[in-house]
């Protein structure tokens, strides 16, 4: 191999050939790029990104809802790294502990709502839920409630791509090639007030979907249910936020039939919704939390479980223990820079800068929604979506093929020509999610607002002309 530089990389021609031969990327039509160019990003600096080629993109999907600090603090989370690997380059969690698994625990218990004092670390978020369904089974076993195995979970919600947190994924092309699933795991409507019947109060909203979740538990049989998992946010579907009441009633239905409340934070938590947690902000009181992405900006590979003192009782008793373990969970260069990281956001205010920016990025959405193509603008914090629709009056969607040509045949190339990052997404209807770095200006955010501004108008004409050609032929 020949190099192109003092850094020792290799020319972007040749980086094509080698990604094309030998890289399996996630989630990614290979097809796609046996003609066109592998997007090949090279380096980050503040929310920008470069690719091979030296062009420049806003990232406004922060990585994978993820690198909250943005891309300009390497050189000290990367110096706590080294540091670590001086001192402690690894050692396990399996009945040992060291420094910073210790001090990372603490530090998130303190930073977490209620009494969520217990921290078992993982490296991400399929392992966070997965790690959640046994220590829930576990739990109620522990407590001589054996018959108590079921999960119940919302529509579209994305929980991960192991199997355990695939069941919970209630998203049907992502399930699908891998059925049959984990047994017991049902799923309820998501809080998408958008496709609610007009006049419907968000008081009718509420009791109708705690009504539904009521009714599931009675239906399958309230000892056999374990835990409910719910993202105070949640994200596949584009950003639903929670009606009032929600959540209250949730913790209430769960308290009455014993059932375990699991809030997935793996996006939510630590800053994206402009609070530490969502479970705080919308008043969750989970039993249970999953956690990962912003914990250490992913700039390693980190997440874990937060447990509540009365979940983590059982677990503390006599001979038991957990029965489950991951290699690298607790490790200590993660943990290391995973302390940098939560250091670093509470030192640069990285939490307020979302809070004196959001109702900035508020009004920009909103003069967006005025178009046609846009049908509803939701979200909280740095996590929102634009819903596409082909009909603004009558809210009506784009079918299979619509979204097929508009998503990917149109918007995701365009917008990354126009040099922004973000998703345009059809796991429920077609969406555009923004989920830019914690560290975004309103500068930043002018940027995107500009480039959907013009992108959404072009899309708005594509729409137009593939519907006179489909009609045409």
């Amino acid at each position: 191999m020949t190099t192109n530089g003092s850094d020792g990389s290799l020319p972007n021609e040749q980086l094509q050939d080698l990604a094309r031969r030998h890289l399996m990327m996630h989630f990614t039509r290979h097809a796609a790029y046996m003609k066109e160019d592998v997007p090949i990003i090279s380096h980050g600096e503040g929310c920008w990104l470069y690719d091979a080629k030296g062009k420049r993109y806003f990232d406004g999907l922060a990585g994978l809802f993820c690198t909250q600090i943005g891309y300009s603090y390497g050189d000290e989370l990367g110096e706590a790294a080294a540091k670590q690997m001086r001192e402690l380059p690894f050692y396990t969690n399996w009945s040992y502990a060291h420094p910073r698994a210790i001090e990372l625990a603490a530090k998130v218990a303190e930073l977490a709502p209620g009494d969520l004092n217990r921290v078992f670390f993982v490296s991400g978020g399929s392992e966070a839920n997965e790690s959640i369904i046994k220590m829930v089974r576990q739990y109620h076993q522990l407590r001589g409630e054996h018959r108590r195995y079921k999960m119940i979970a919302r529509r579209i919600a994305y929980h991960g791509t192991t199997f355990g947190a695939l069941s919970l994924t209630g998203i049907a092309a992502l399930r699908n090639p891998f059925e049959p699933l984990m047994p017991g795991v049902r799923h309820v409507s998501n809080t998408n007030r958008y496709r609610r019947p007009e006049g419907e109060t968000e008081a009718e909203f509420t009791q109708f979907l705690l009504n539904e979740l009521r009714e599931l538990i009675e239906q399958e049989g309230p000892s056999t249910v374990a835990a409910v998992f719910m993202e105070p946010v949640q994200n596949a579907g584009g950003t639903f936020t929670p009606p009032e009441g929600y959540f209250q009633g949730v913790r209430q239905i769960c308290d009455e039939y014993g059932v375990l409340l699991v809030a997935d934070e793996v996006i939510c938590g630590f800053g994206r919704l402009g609070e530490w947690f969502g479970s705080g902000k919308y008043d969750i009181r989970p039993d249970l939390v999953t956690f990962a992405k912003g914990v250490g900006s992913a700039y390693v590979p980190l997440g874990g479980v937060l447990v509540s003192d009365r979940v983590a009782a059982p677990f503390l008793e006599g001979t038991n223990i957990f029965n489950h373990g991951i290699t690298y969970g607790g490790h200590p260069v993660a943990c290391a820079v995973g302390l940098k990281n939560l250091e670093v956001m509470e030192r640069d205010d990285i939490i307020g800068n979302v809070q004196r920016n959001q109702s900035y990025f508020d009004q920009l959405l909103a003069q967006l929604a005025e178009k046609p193509i846009v049908g509803d603008v939701r979200g909280a914090g740095y996590f929102r979506s634009l819903e596409l629709v082909k009909d603004k009056e009558t809210k009506e969607t784009f079918a299979d093929d619509e979204a097929e040509f508009l998503l990917r045949g149109f918007l995701s190339g365009r917008l990354f020509e126009r040099g922004l990052i973000c998703r345009a997404d059809d796991r429920g209807d077609p969406v555009i999610q923004l989920s830019p770095p914690l560290i975004a200006t309103r500068e930043d955010l002018d940027y995107i607002h500009d480039v959907l501004d013009g992108v959404l108008d072009e899309a708005w004409e594509q729409v137009a002309g593939h519907r006179k050609q489909a009609v045409g032929s």
